[in-house]
């Protein structure tokens, strides 16, 4: 399967901006904050090596796939034929259900 590029939905860039401050707080420790950060946009990026890889969630919307990350975080996205959209990224127990059912 070929690679696909991954792009960020706006409210994917302000789910990981909430989260970096999130930790920033909780940890008190800016380099604990960028380097979970860090590594989840990594997880991102890989995701355009396996695309169909995530568990399909079509209760959560048309075309969206899940995967977990670390134990604390979801990653929600959507193959599209050329990229990967970054739809949504949860963290710590959001209600990912609600808000996704909520969207527009």
């Amino acid at each position: 399967m070929k690679r696909l590029p991954v792009q960020y939905r706006p409210d994917a860039l302000d789910d990981i901006d909430a989260i970096f401050f999130y930790i920033l707080e909780a940890s008190q420790s800016f380099q604990t904050a960028r380097q979970f950060t860090e590594r989840l946009i990594a997880r991102c990026d890989r995701i355009g090596n396996a695309p169909s890889g995530g568990a399909a969630r079509p209760d959560l919307g048309p075309g969206i796939r899940m995967v977990p990350f670390e134990h604390h975080a979801v990653i929600l996205y959507r193959e599209a034929e050329t990229a990967i959209d970054i739809v949504n990224v949860f963290y710590r127990g959001r209600d990912y259900r609600a808000i996704m059912t909520n969207k527009p």
